[in-house]
């Protein structure tokens, strides 16, 4: 299984935190990093996103289809995300954009094994891979990819 997380984009200041929108500088990054990232998918992908506007703004940007699920929303924890796409044993690759401080907690739980806090950058994207070996209780994490908007072209 492929995972990748990616940050939303920049977004407007506000208080009604759901209903924040990419600002223009928002909107180039999440091109950007689309651009970079669309020509990489290879096989069957899934992308889900947070209901947070920012996030379904910066998935737009794919250009793909994608699903709203409340469990990425911005209250969200590293355990309920993971469990709600199934990983590290799904079928389904799966790109997940959503929101800080939670794709950082993810990714330093699969880089290290353990909790912790990864500053994830607006726009930016984490990609990991999961590999489980017949006869072995655990598998693997692999990073392939970190991509900022400022380095995706």
């Amino acid at each position: 299984m492929q995972l990748v997380l990616w940050r939303h984009a920049d977004a407007e200041p506000g208080l009604a935190d759901t209903q924040r929108a990419l600002t223009d500088k928002g909107r180039k990054q999440a091109a950007r990093v689309a651009k970079w990232l669309e020509p990489r998918l290879e096989g069957r992908w899934v992308v889900y996103a947070s209901p947070a506007v920012r996030t379904r703004q910066t998935a737009d940007a794919l250009g793909r289809p994608y699903e709203t699920r409340p469990a990425l929303g911005t209250d969200t924890t590293p355990e309920a995300l993971l469990r709600d796409i199934g990983w590290p044993g799904g079928e389904d690759n799966v790109i997940v954009v959503g929101h800080q401080p939670t794709l950082g907690r993810i990714a330093a739980r699969l880089l290290t094994g353990h909790g912790g806090d990864i500053p994830v950058k607006k726009g930016a994207l984490w990609w990991f891979s999961s590999r489980i070996h017949d006869g072995y209780d655990e598998g693997e994490t692999l990073l392939r990819a970190v991509i900022g908007p400022d380095l995706a072209g």
